[in-house]
């Protein structure tokens, strides 16, 4: 299935998505008030069953809002792809453990929101991945039982602000959490009819040119990996996300640099799931 979280004539809604982007409105159907809620509950078999009904209206008639809204860690993952090692020039590899930081819900539009392009710099880039939305709590969970965790999957742009990610001689933190630098949507695509563990396929154009096309099966850590060891040390709760790592291609490592600039228009597709679109304004 595909699940939204949107507004309709003001109301904060969500519901399912169908094949011809209709949407079966779920909030007036059952009882949780938000997508966040379903997952919790485990309830997404009633989800299941309404999709019997006739849809309620067209995608092109709500505002999409981040598709989940409420959950508790945004955890990202860096230089998830051997090929960045090379963007790099050397100075960053593989390691034995996962390179990681966390990112705020504030820093994060929606599917045909504007991304914002901070007024302190001119750096503004553009990185595509794949994020995993955790559907089990787990602590310490094995690899073999990581997947059973997850309950989708959903696009993202993880923004960064460049010249701000070097602040700290190992700090990114400032350069990842600029207020709607990144984007997440414009749905999740639930693992119930998704194989993680077939190879996923994730793009990135701006203004209709690819710049970044890579496979999960090219990742130097899983999602099984991921999972393992993130849950070591804190405990996943439903409606947490794990960005899984962006692939090469990135607007800071082109000859010579292209950053985003206003007007430009980023799209995320990953295959099989749906393309998250947004436009770049600068902050006001």
């Amino acid at each position: 299935m595909r699940l939204a979280s949107y507004q309709f004539e003001g109301k904060q809604s969500y519901g399912i998505v169908t094949a011809d982007d209709h949407i079966i409105d779920l909030s007036s159907r059952l009882g949780e008030k938000s997508l966040l809620e379903l997952i919790e509950s485990d309830n997404l078999e009633l989800a299941q069953q309404a999709m019997s009904h006739a849809p309620d209206f067209s995608v092109n008639e709500v505002t999409f809002n981040l598709p989940i809204i409420g959950g508790e860690k945004i955890i990202c993952v860096g230089i998830n792809y051997p090929e960045r090692e090379e963007e790099y020039k050397g100075q960053l590899s593989r390691g034995d453990y996962p390179n990681l930081f966390v990112r705020f819900p504030s820093s994060f539009s929606a599917h045909n929101q504007p991304i914002i392009r901070p007024k302190v710099s001119t750096q503004f880039d553009y990185e595509g991945e794949i994020a995993l939305v955790i559907g089990k709590a787990g602590r310490h969970i094995t690899k073999e039982e990581a997947l059973s965790h997850v309950v989708a999957v959903v696009p993202a742009n993880e923004g960064t602000v460049r010249d701000w990610v070097k602040h700290g001689s190992r700090n990114v933190t400032q350069g990842k959490n600029f207020e709607h630098s990144g984007a997440i949507g414009p749905w999740i695509a639930t693992t119930d009819e998704l194989d993680l563990t077939n190879d996923l396929q994730v793009t990135t154009r701006v203004n209709g040119q690819v710049r970044q096309n890579d496979s999960t099966k090219n990742m130097f850590w899983s999602f099984e990996e991921l999972i393992n060891y993130i849950s070591t040390f804190t405990t996943l709760l439903p409606g947490d996300i794990i960005f899984t790592g962006t692939p090469v291609g990135a607007g800071a490592h082109q000859t010579p640099p292209i950053y985003l600039e206003p007007g430009d228009v980023v799209e995320v597709e990953v295959a099989g799931m749906g393309t998250l679109r947004n436009t770049v304004e600068d902050e006001a």
